[in-house]
C-alpha cells in the first residue's frame, strides 16, 4: 500500500496532498457568484474535456469567498486531470485502470460508525427549522445562464434496495427546485432508479442521502457500472479496496438512510412516490445543465423529487462541484470503464490486451482505445474479439479503436497516426447497428439517421488500426539510438 493510499481519507486530506505540488491546486479570495460565474471562471482555468474551446488542463481551484455565503467555500476540478488523479492514488497515469481493477477484485465493505465520530454532522439544519432553505445553506452552482437552476453535480447518492437491503452509490443530476425539494434525473437502468421504482410500487418513499465533498476514491468507485458491479454490489467497497480501509458511514438524523461520515456535506431526504416536477419549472429555459458530451441537456418534463428533511455539514465546509463536460467527468467515468474492460478481456484473452484508455474526446463513456499485442499468427482476429468484449464490459461504449503495442494509447496524436497509416475504412471498420448506447448522445436519434430506431440507440463501431500479423515486418517504426539526454540537458525527464 502506498503512502498516498493511507494518508488520503477525505476531501481535506486530498486537498492537503495536492498542496504539496506547485501545480495542482490554486485558490482565490476574490468573491465569486455561484450563478454561472464560478463555472465561467473554471472553464478557462482547468476544465478541458469536451468544454468549448478555449479551455485547458489546469489545477483544481478553491473559491474561498462565495457571494451570499459567509462560511462556505467551493472547490472545483479536483479530478479534472489524469495526472492529478494518479497522484491522489499514489500511482502512475498508465496504471490507474489496473489499480481500480484490483480494487474491484478485492473490495472492502463499508462500516457504520457512531454519530459522535461523524464529522459530517458537526452542524445540523433540520427542514422543520424556521427559515430552512437549501440555497440559504449551500451555494449550489448554476453552471451557465441557461441552466434549469442550481445543481449539485458531485453528490454521492446512497440508498438501499427496499426489498433486499442492499446498498448502492451513484452520481446523478440534482436540481434545487424549492426550499426543500431537489429533482433527480435518472438515466434508464441505474440501480438507484430500480430501488426507487420498487419503493414507489409499494407506495413508499425511498430514504436517500447525498454526500458531497468526499475522498476521491469514493467518487471514482461510484462510477462503476454493470456487469462489473451488478445490482446489489455496493461500490463503496471499491473505495475501501482502493484505500485498503473501509469507508465509514453514519446513520442519518432524519431518515432511515446512511451518509458518508467524513463528507463535507450530507443532504438527507426521501424520494417521494408518484410525484414529478418539470426540471426547468423555475426558469422555463428548456435546458437542464451542461452534460458530459459537451452539450446542454434537455430539461425533462417529469422527474422524481427528493423531499429534503435535513442538511448536515462539517464546520467551515467545502462544497465540491464540477463542470459536466470537463475532464473531471472523463476521469470519473473513463477510468472505471478502463478497469471494467481490462477485467473482462483479461479473463477471456489473458495477456493479449496491454492497456485501455478512455480519452477525453470520447467523454470517458463513448470511446475506448485498446492496445493489443499479437504474439502468434493465431492472435490475428482476436483484436476484434477484444473489442466485442469491451462493448460487453461497458454497454454505453460507442466506438473502440484498436492499436498495436508500439502505439502510445495515451497520446491521441499517436492513435490518429495509427489510424492514418494502419487503417483502411472498407476493410478495417466493423459496424454493429441498432444497439442501445446512451440517451445524452444527440446523434443517437432517428432525426440524425433513419437507421436509428429510437433515441439512445447507436451504431457501435470498431476501428481496427492494428497491422495484420503477416505484414508486421512492413510496419516497423524507425528506431533511433538510445541516449542519455541528461548528459546534454541536466534534469531532463525521458
Amino acid at each position: 500500500m502506498s503512502e498516498t493510499q493511507s494518508t488520503v481519507t477525505d476531501l481535506r486530506s486530498a486537498l492537503a496532498l495536492l498542496e504539496q505540488y506547485g501545480d495542482e491546486l490554486i485558490e482565490t479570495n476574490e468573491p465569486v457568484d455561484p450563478i454561472a460565474e464560478l463555472s465561467g471562471v473554471y472553464r478557462y482555468v482547468g476544465a478541458h474535456g469536451t468544454v468549448q474551446r478555449p479551455t485547458r488542463v489546469g489545477p483544481a481551484m478553491m473559491f474561498n469567498k462565495v457571494k451570499g455565503y459567509d462560511d462556505m467555500r467551493v472547490v472545483i476540478g479536483v479530478l479534472s486531470s489524469r495526472k492529478r488523479v494518479a497522484r491522489l492514488f499514489g500511482t502512475s497515469e498508465e496504471q490507474l485502470a489496473f489499480m481500480l481493477k484490483d480494487a474491484v477484485d478485492k473490495p472492502i465493505a463499508p462500516i457504520v460508525v457512531p454519530r459522535e465520530q461523524a464529522a459530517c454532522q458537526e452542524v445540523v439544519h433540520l427542514a422543520t427549522d424556521p427559515g430552512f432553505d437549501i440555497l440559504k445553506i449551500l451555494p449550489a452552482p448554476t453552471n451557465t445562464p441557461e441552466d434549469a437552476g442550481p445543481y449539485f453535480t458531485l453528490g454521492m447518492c446512497y440508498a438501499a434496495d427496499p426489498e433486499t437491503g442492499e446498498h448502492d452509490v451513484t452520481i446523478h443530476r440534482l436540481c434545487v427546485q424549492s426550499k426543500d425539494e431537489i429533482s433527480m434525473y435518472f438515466v434508464p437502468g441505474r440501480h438507484l432508479d430500480t430501488f426507487r421504482m420498487k419503493a414507489e410500487a409499494a407506495g413508499k418513499a425511498l430514504p436517500i442521502s447525498i454526500s458531497i465533498g468526499v475522498d476521491p476514491a469514493i467518487e471514482i468507485g461510484a462510477c462503476f457500472e454493470p456487469p462489473t458491479t451488478p445490482l446489489g454490489f455496493d461500490e463503496l467497497s471499491i473505495a475501501g479496496g482502493l484505500r485498503n480501509k473501509a469507508v465509514e458511514l453514519v446513520d442519518c438524523l432524519s431518515v432511515n438512510a446512511r451518509g458518508i461520515a467524513n463528507a463535507e456535506v450530507v443532504i438527507e431526504g426521501e424520494l417521494v412516490p408518484n410525484y414529478r416536477v418539470r426540471e426547468d419549472q423555475n426558469t422555463d429555459t428548456g435546458k437542464a445543465m451542461p452534460e458530459f458530451p459537451g452539450y446542454t441537456g434537455e430539461a425533462k418534463a417529469a422527474v422524481p423529487v427528493i423531499k429534503v428533511k435535513a442538511i448536515t455539514h462539517r464546520k467551515h465546509p467545502i462544497l465540491q462541484t464540477c463542470i459536466g463536460p470537463s475532464d473531471e467527468h472523463t476521469n470519473m467515468a473513463g477510468i472505471p470503464t478502463e478497469a471494467s474492460i481490462l477485467q473482462m478481456v483479461e479473463r477471456a484473452l489473458p495477456g493479449f490486451v496491454q492497456n485501455v484508455h478512455c480519452p477525453s474526446p470520447g467523454t470517458g463513456k463513448y470511446l475506448a482505445v485498446l492496445q493489443v499485442k499479437k504474439r502468434t499468427p493465431a492472435d490475428e482476429g482476436r483484436q476484434r474479439q477484444a473489442a466485442l468484449l469491451a462493448f460487453s464490459a461497458f454497454s454505453e461504449l460507442k466506438h473502440v479503436i484498436l492499436v498495436d503495442e508500439d502505439v502510445e494509447l495515451f497520446d491521441m496524436n499517436d492513435v490518429m497516426w495509427a489510424m492514418t497509416t494502419r487503417y483502411q475504412g472498407d476493410i478495417s471498420t466493423v459496424f454493429i447497428p441498432g444497439v442501445r448506447c446512451h440517451p445524452l448522445d444527440p446523434s443517437s436519434d432517428p432525426a440524425f439517421s433513419p437507421s436509428i430506431r429510437d433515441h439512445g440507440i447507436a451504431c457501435k463501431t470498431i476501428f481496427d488500426c492494428t497491422v495484420p500479423w503477416a505484414l508486421k515486418a512492413n510496419f516497423q517504426r524507425s528506431q533511433f539510438l538510445e541516449v542519455d539526454v541528461n548528459r546534454f540537458i541536466p534534469g531532463f525527464t525521458q
